[in-house]
């Protein structure tokens, strides 16, 4: 009976024992998962441009449509500036924040620009300032480039005639008017003469700078590939010239015409000089307005043709 016993308290120790090993359901390891897969953050996207799109892009209209519209868009951007200038200056002399009497509103100065133009006298003193002043010019630019050039070219040239540009470029147009007067008389030549005066020395000193900082690597390269000193100088110098030449030719173009005026104002019966001079003495305010208004408008319309110019010399440029 001990034996059995004995076996039945093995039996119920082992059932203990399996018992305490299993685990329970609540402590049963969880099941090993493999994490999930990470996604991929969404684009991000560019914000939708703020500027309105284009009208006629946006009604699908033709490519000329397009065209005329950007146009359009930028010719009012640039005029913006001034057409606010003449709201201003139509507005001030009317509310008294100036005499109208020393500044008329633009609307009186634009009546007496129409008057001087349907009687001739616009024409005829804007002719006569034209001639003077592209003629000195176009003279100025005949002699400076040539020798710009070979001033900045040849060496000994430059070192021969440095120190008497050196003196003559400090020197004022204005103030040798009066030598001019006296030396070539009141008539044409002294005007013309002063006004090549004047465009000389811009043009002159930005050809001698663009031939000297004519970029070496290229000048190198081609006297490696055995380029004769006139190629050279065709191939590489002239094109790499153009934009410091041109800049020297715009500054010399704004000041023909300022120096012409000046010179105009004190020896002349004709031309836009005369006539601001004549009208602020005959206090005809309105009138003096007009050449002033007529002068800076001569003087942009000349910078934007020697630009036109400048474009279709440089198109093999690159832009940036």
């Amino acid at each position: 009976m001990s034996t059995a016993a004995d076996t039945k308290t093995t039996a119920v120790e082992a059932e203990a024992v399996r018992a305490e090993g299993a685990p329970t359901a609540a402590q049963a390891p969880e099941p090993v998962r493999d994490p999930a897969p990470e996604r991929d953050p969404a684009p991000v996207r560019d914000p939708a441009p703020s500027a309105a799109p284009d009208p006629a892009r946006a009604a699908g209209g033709p490519p000329a449509l397009c065209a005329l519209a950007r146009w359009l868009r930028a010719a009012a951007l640039r005029s913006a500036a001034i057409l606010a200038l003449l709201a201003v200056w139509e507005a001030a002399p009317r509310i008294g924040l100036v005499d109208s009497t020393f500044l008329p509103p633009v609307s009186e100065v634009a009546a007496a620009w129409w008057e001087l133009a349907g009687d001739g006298q616009l024409a005829e003193h804007t002719q006569a300032s034209l001639i003077r002043s592209f003629g000195g010019f176009a003279i100025a630019v005949a002699v400076a480039v040539p020798l710009g050039l070979l001033i900045g070219w040849y060496r000994p040239v430059a070192v021969l005639l440095g120190p008497l540009l050196e003196v003559f470029r400090n020197t004022a147009a204005l103030a040798l008017l009066p030598v001019f007067v006296l030396l070539l008389g009141i008539g044409e030549t002294s005007k013309v003469s002063i006004v090549v005066y004047a465009c000389v020395w811009p043009i002159l000193l930005n050809t001698i700078s663009a031939v000297g900082d004519a970029d070496p690597t290229l000048v190198r390269l081609a006297r490696s590939m055995d380029l004769s000193t006139p190629r050279l100088f065709q191939k590489v110098i002239l094109p790499a010239s153009v934009p410091a030449v041109f800049t020297g030719i715009r500054l010399a173009g704004a000041v023909s015409i300022l120096v012409l005026v000046a010179a105009e104002m004190i020896g002349a019966k004709a031309g836009l000089g005369y006539l601001v001079n004549a009208s602020q003495f005959n206090f005809a305010i309105p009138e003096m307005y007009a050449g002033i208004v007529t002068i800076s408008a001569i003087g942009v319309a000349f910078n934007q043709l020697l630009v036109s110019v400048e474009r279709r010399l440089s198109l093999w440029r690159v832009p940036a």
